[in-house]
């Protein structure tokens, strides 16, 4: 079925949800944020290693077909029946939106519908090189800042990955290896929350403890994720079915994006702002949570909404922070419930 070109708050969700190959979404902090420069040129002080891990995260840009596909492999609790694969995909051009040598920005844009294709504002990854804190998922919608050990940021990148509305998701650390000519990066296992496709659909789990790997190939990257998915009722995981997903991006010229580009520098100054929003709880360093239970529709949606007034004219950047901020706001809380409490 062909997709309408439409903007209103709606449609922008719901087209994210359908082609999300992440998903999820914390009162405000402190301080009213300043966005961060967009770019930056690279230190000429970086040694080779850096410069290679560099050529392979700046490799990931580009525009691309992209498929999306998960399957259940291993029932880890007694009763369980594996469900149906999982296979999707589209277009998606990954701009770099901020380069500062020692940390690069990676905005991910699906381009979606029938003849009549439009932008829609995907995930983002960030990658930060030796750092000393790192993005952690701690379940039902929450997040802290975790220090990151001396011995373990030496020669290794941090990768943070963010939603649609760039509310977090999850981080973790790794060192880029190329054995056997292969570029890939691979952190150690970490919490994520439910992947969009599972959130809008089912409830009998809490939370992905994921091995999370990116790959350069010939012709693109590919994502790999070898997923336990696990109950948190009781307080601690416990393990419910196992799933391996792979998300291939291939170069494509069947699309430009130059639609993309002209969306992106509509909009570029007010997801800044957002950013900057958010980073300002990973900044204050307090764990932080969003007061939603589940799939955070009421939070992304008037976000994406004001974007789209922005990109129209309705709404000046200034004023489109101004409602987000207040939305952002009223979603989240430093005072956070027992892990069980904030599980729906």
């Amino acid at each position: 079925m062909e997709v309408p070109k439409m903007k209103s708050p709606f449609f922008l969700a719901v087209g994210a949800a359908a082609l999300s190959a992440c998903a999820t979404a914390p009162e405000m902090a402190p301080a009213d944020p300043v966005a961060r420069p967009m770019t930056e040129a690279p230190s000429a002080t970086f040694d080779r290693d850096r410069d290679r891990d560099r050529e392979a995260i700046l490799a990931m840009a580009g525009t691309y077909k992209v498929s999306f596909d998960f399957i259940e492999t291993a029932a880890l609790r007694q009763g369980y029946e594996l469900k149906d694969r999982k296979l999707s995909g589209g277009y998606e051009i990954v701009k770099v939106i901020e380069d500062r040598g020692d940390f690069i920005s990676l905005q991910h844009i699906l381009y979606v519908g029938g003849e009549d294709k439009f932008p829609l504002k995907h995930w983002r990854q960030d990658w930060q090189y030796e750092p000393e804190k790192v993005l952690t998922f701690i379940g039902g919608n929450a997040w802290t800042v975790t220090e990151v050990d001396a011995s373990d940021r030496a020669g290794a990148w941090s990768q943070e990955v963010y939603q649609v509305d760039d509310s977090p998701r999850y981080g973790a650390v790794g060192e880029w290896s190329y054995e056997n000519g292969i570029a890939a990066w691979q952190p150690a296992t970490a919490w994520r929350p439910l992947p969009r496709r599972d959130m809008v659909s089912r409830e009998d789990y809490h939370a992905v403890d994921a091995v999370n790997r990116h790959a350069i190939i010939p012709g693109g990257w590919i994502h790999e994720q070898d997923n336990t998915k696990v109950v948190l009722t009781s307080g601690e995981p416990v393990a419910l079915v196992r799933e391996i997903g792979i998300n291939t991006y291939r170069h494509t010229d069947e699309v430009t994006s130059d639609e993309v580009d002209a969306h992106w520098e509509a909009t570029a100054e007010y997801w800044a702002g957002i950013r900057a929003a958010w980073e300002a709880f990973e900044d204050a360093g307090d764990p932080f949570a969003l007061t939603l239970k589940g799939e955070p529709t009421d939070l992304y949606t008037p976000l994406l909404d004001y974007a789209s007034k922005v990109e129209d004219g309705e709404m000046t950047t200034e004023e489109a922070l101004t409602e987000a901020k207040e939305v952002i706001g009223t979603y989240t809380t430093l005072t956070l419930p027992p892990l069980t409490e904030r599980l729906r």
